[in-house]
């Protein structure tokens, strides 16, 4: 029996081959058929100060967040090897947080096999890097604690009391992080270091949990699970600027993630089985890309020409080329399983994804979608962080790095 996040808000509902909860992405899945795409699309969008609206007027970048390497690929940070000085003495480690155990297993990817447990708080749901890349945060959602780890030596950290962090993020300056708090329905502005709130920001919409970064910075888009709807913030203001609600029945927005050339953002869905294509120089509504059932995880490649898209309710893995603006391959898992969230191997090999009702951990090879290892792990794992990546900083999730 798997344990949620989501209790008191949905029900468990039985699918057709398996048992699992009708949520999210921090909760027990979802069966993934299609609803009937509604009638209208709702757009709720703040109205912007005199001057503001005009998209080509290519406003300076969020101050303080380190300059963009090449404007045509935001992830030109992220080849194989090319790690920061910040972490290039790292061990090569896999941080897999068990949501149902309350623990992290952590994995040698040599090895393929779990060589600590790490007890942690309640429901822990993901396992964040810190905008400095020096410490790795373990989100216990219903603990209401973050428990960092020191990834040079395996350290655990004294735990901090954080209420409700479903999932943690940081604005590309480094000056603020951001909780994900879920079932408050905030985005809380913290320091990114001691974790104390600098202000929190309520919003409408339900379940918040994912979210990506502009370009430039100064904007993210945010994923709101339980209501179907997509936010547009203001980073500088920390302010919704824009809300709309998705153009189907039931939808159940999941990851996001901006493109290389940052002119789209893409929204997984495991409702819609499918990706939402959203320009990032438009709030307009976007359009769905069917995936697969269950649509959930969205990963770049280390040449960021594709773009790995987890199927958690059919256990395969779509993939889509940026060059060739569609998606060109589609991988399964032997024996069927739960591809969730995860991360790229620093050397762009190995794609690494939580089975979530299965309680294990796949090893993807990147090139020919073989399975490479299937490991045993805690019950109910999540957000796991492949660690240390390329990349000067990070966005947070289980690591968004440029």
């Amino acid at each position: 029996m798997i344990t949620t996040r989501t209790t008191g808000l949905f029900a468990a509902a039985v699918a057709t081959g398996l048992t699992v909860a009708l949520a999210g992405c921090g909760s027990s899945g979802g069966t993934g058929r299609h609803a009937h795409p509604a009638a209208t699309t709702t757009t709720r969008a703040a109205a912007a100060p005199r001057g503001t609206a005009v998209q080509s007027a290519h406003p300076a970048p969020l101050a303080g967040m380190p300059p963009v390497l090449d404007p045509k690929d935001l992830y030109a940070a992220d080849r194989p090897g090319k790690l920061s000085p910040v972490v290039r003495k790292f061990p090569s480690l896999v941080y897999v947080p068990n949501t149902n155990s309350n623990t992290v297993n952590v994995i040698d990817p040599k090895t393929y096999k779990v060589i600590r447990t790490i007890p942690v708080g309640v429901q822990p749901q993901h396992v964040v890097p810190s905008w400095d890349l020096k410490t790795l945060w373990v989100n216990n959602d219903r603990g209401n604690t973050l428990t960092p780890i020191n990834p040079a030596n395996g350290k655990v950290g004294k735990t901090l009391p954080v209420h409700d962090p479903y999932n943690l993020y940081f604005t590309p300056n480094g000056k603020y992080a951001i909780v994900m708090a879920s079932l408050d329905r905030q985005l809380v502005f913290r320091d990114p270091h001691t974790m104390k709130i600098k202000k929190t920001v309520p919003v409408t919409c339900a379940g918040v949990n994912h979210a990506d970064f502009s370009a430039d910075g100064r904007f993210f888009i945010v994923s709101c699970e339980f209501s179907g709807e997509l936010l547009k913030v203001d980073t500088e203001k920390m302010k919704v600027v824009g809300q709309q609600k998705l153009p189907f029945k039931g939808a159940m927005p999941q990851d996001v993630k901006i493109s290389p050339d940052g002119r789209t953002f893409y929204i997984a869905d495991m409702m819609a089985d499918g990706i939402w294509v959203l320009p990032a120089d438009k709030f307009t509504t976007p359009k769905l890309m069917h995936t697969g059932k269950g649509c959930h995880g969205l990963y770049i490649s280390r040449d960021s020409k594709e773009m790995y898209i987890s199927n958690r309710g059919e256990g395969t893995i779509s993939v889509f080329g940026f060059p060739q603006n569609k998606l060109i391959k589609k991988w399964s898992l032997p024996g069927g399983g739960s591809p969730d969230m995860g991360g790229v191997s620093a050397d762009g090999k190995v794609l690494w994804l939580t089975g979530r009702y299965n309680a294990e951990v796949y090893a993807i090879d990147t090139t020919s979608g073989k399975q490479l290892a299937r490991i045993p792990v805690g019950s109910g794992p999540h957000g796991l962080a492949v660690y240390p990546q390329p990349g000067r900083y990070s966005l947070g999730h289980t690591g968004i790095f440029r």
